[in-house]
């Protein structure tokens, strides 16, 4: 069955495809079938799964953008609805972008008042044919997946002897599982072949645009960098989005972190009872001397923040990873959101201020997760590095990970043994060159020297316990003076110049960069020309006061109700708050190009964005 308004506009490697199933119906692995095959034709495309916070039963989504041009955030609007859920249906179709199309199960007749006028119909019998081929219950549920793959791949033109590769790859040393999806994804092939209109106005056509990149998720990213960085301890405690980090940093440990003549582990993994355990352990660890780390989200980092607290008083290098969900309390823990930027800077009670990194993708999730712990050594004090869900558990094309074989771990300063007995001046919070960071001993470096225990009081210079309130004072503003050395040492902004010089920019980070790069281009394209800057890490470089004073206005675009890091930039660089204006994203969906595209296009017209020239003549 086909019906509807006829072809929309040809599209070639441009549309966006999108699945609505429900979860535990075995649809996960067709979707990324049906992503990866594309991906194999050499054309780029981002996929997002979206998928609710139970075993099985609710509404799930897989969303797979194909952009010949390389776009990797989400467009917003659906081209092609693959709707297999009656639970969600009015919703799915709503999403169609008009003229575009809708593909369903018609086994079963639906009147055509469920159905948009404006919308091409596409009815696919998939459990009536998969009822004939096979008697099994689960496997008929299983391979109706497959053969709306199959379906598909006549529809947009996919190569069918890509998708058997990638099935004989699946399935290697599974002939008995490899048959009847092969002959699932054929059978739902052959179906559309001879009966539906082949291929449709969106088509893909085999390119070289994906190049060398990688496809990878952001949390099995960041636990190879936290190999990489030296890291041999990890803590945690099961919590979504998360536990993929710890879980992929346990698969590389064993590769790398055995001894291949003895079978002997030189890492330590323990699921610990809870969060505060698990950092209790984490500070423990790194106080000894190991690199380590804990996982987790905006609900644990609300349990650790006491002992993150002990960690920045008393001095000891810690890695956090924060793969942030939508909160508060339970909230939506399959969502993504950037709701933790202020609970991270500001970790614990008291006057205190955390270091953290923002990655945008996974290659960066690799090379901060790598380098958080030269930064954590280096400066003694925990650092965050802040992912979300759309990175973490989303696999992201991205540049091949690098590294220098020549590199060696920054340990920061640590006074060894022989210093000590020459009699060197060791004071554990003596700030001997005016960065702020102190000399450390590593525990039982010498017999009678060095650091022996650490607490959370009060102490002077040498770490003996005081109340005395200048000594309290001196300790407190060493603490910022090396805070000001972070500065230098985190990663710089990236700033992108418009074609036009303007008096406006705009502010960004993390997982927005995607959709932002890509909604810069739209804005341009309609004359809106914006000054570009993404912030990589806090403290804040002196790059963006910089930025915010070379510009009136500064749009801050971000995934959380709050503006959170728009008021990190106030209180920390002093900005009037009218000068900076939130642009907004929480619905625990990855922001879309459309959307700031339009949320900056409405308020610009207001603020009479011009090119420089035109605004210099009013």
């Amino acid at each position: 069955m086909r019906s509807g308004v006829g072809s929309s506009p040809g599209a070639t490697n441009d549309f966006v495809v999108k699945f609505a199933n429900v979860n535990g119906s075995g649809s996960a692995s067709a979707n990324q079938l049906f992503a990866k095959s594309i991906l194999r034709m050499g054309i780029p495309i981002a996929s997002r799964n979206i998928f609710p916070s139970n075993i099985q039963g609710l509404p799930t989504w897989f969303e797979v953008r194909v952009s010949g041009e390389g776009h990797l955030g989400r467009r917003g609007g659906v081209d092609l609805m693959v709707a297999m859920n009656p639970q969600t249906w009015d919703r799915d179709i709503a999403e169609i972008d008009p003229g575009g199309y809708l593909v369903y199960d018609s086994t079963r007749p639906m009147p055509a008042s469920r159905f948009r006028s404006d919308i091409n119909v596409i009815g696919v019998p998939l459990t009536q044919i998969c009822n004939a081929a096979f008697t099994d219950a689960r496997q008929r549920q299983l391979l109706k997946n497959i053969m709306y793959v199959g379906a598909l791949s006549a529809l947009l033109n996919i190569e069918p002897p890509v998708v058997e590769q990638l099935l004989a790859e699946q399935y290697k040393g599974k002939e008995k599982l490899a048959k009847p999806n092969r002959d699932a994804f054929h059978m739902g092939r052959d179906w559309a072949l001879k009966n539906l209109d082949c291929p449709l106005g969106l088509t893909l056509e085999r390119s070289d645009a994906v190049g060398d990149r990688i496809y990878v998720e952001g949390n099995a990213a960041a636990a190879l960098g936290a190999v990489y960085g030296g890291a041999t301890v990890c803590a945690w405690y099961p919590i979504t989005p998360s536990t993929s980090l710890a879980e992929a940093f346990e698969r590389q440990c064993k590769r790398f972190r055995t001894e291949p003549e003895t079978g002997k582990k030189r890492y330590a993994i323990v699921q610990a009872e809870d969060e505060l355990a698990s950092i209790g352990i984490v500070i423990g660890a790194a106080w000894n001397g190991a690199r380590a780390f804990t996982a987790t989200s905006g609900p644990g980092i609300s349990l650790m923040q006491e002992f993150v607290g002990l960690a920045y008083f008393a001095e000891i290098p810690a890695v956090i990873f924060d793969v942030q969900r939508a909160g508060p309390s339970t909230g939506m823990p399959t969502r993504t959101q950037q709701s933790d930027v202020l609970s991270a800077a500001y970790a614990s009670h008291g006057d205190t201020k955390q270091v953290v990194l923002l990655p945008e993708d996974p290659r960066e999730c690799f090379d901060f997760g790598a380098s958080a712990f030269d930064l954590a050594d280096r400066l003694q004090t925990p650092v965050f590095v802040l992912l979300d869900l759309d990175i973490g558990m989303n696999d992201w094309l991205c540049e091949p990970f690098a590294w220098d074989d020549t590199k060696q771990l920054d340990r920061g300063k640590v006074m060894t043994a022989e210093e000590l007995e020459a009699g060197r001046t060791f004071g554990r919070y003596l700030d001997a060159d005016g960065d702020g960071i102190p000399f450390r001993t590593y525990p039982g470096t010498h017999p009678q020297k060095g650091a022996f225990f650490t607490r959370g009081t009060s102490r002077d210079r040498f770490a003996k316990y005081t109340e005395v309130g200048s000594a309290y004072v001196d300790n407190m503003e060493r603490l910022l003076r090396k805070f000001d050395t972070a500065k230098q040492i985190v990663p710089h902004p990236v700033e992108r110049r418009a074609a036009e010089p303007t008096r406006t920019g705009v502010i960004y980070y993390g997982s927005s960069s995607a959709a932002m790069k890509e909604a810069l281009g739209q804005l341009e394209a309609d004359g809106i020309h914006l000054d570009a800057l993404r912030i990589r890490a806090f403290p804040f470089h002196d790059d963006v006061l910089d930025f915010i004073a070379r510009h009136d206005k500064v749009f801050v675009v971000e995934q959380n109700r709050d503006a959170q890091l728009r008021t990190l930039i106030m209180t920390e660089g002093n900005v009037d708050a009218s000068r900076l204006i939130p642009v907004l994203h929480y619905d625990g969906t990855p922001i879309t190009a459309r959307f700031i595209r339009a949320a900056i296009a409405d308020r610009a017209a207001a603020l009479k964005v011009v090119p420089f020239a035109g605004a210099a003549a009013e």
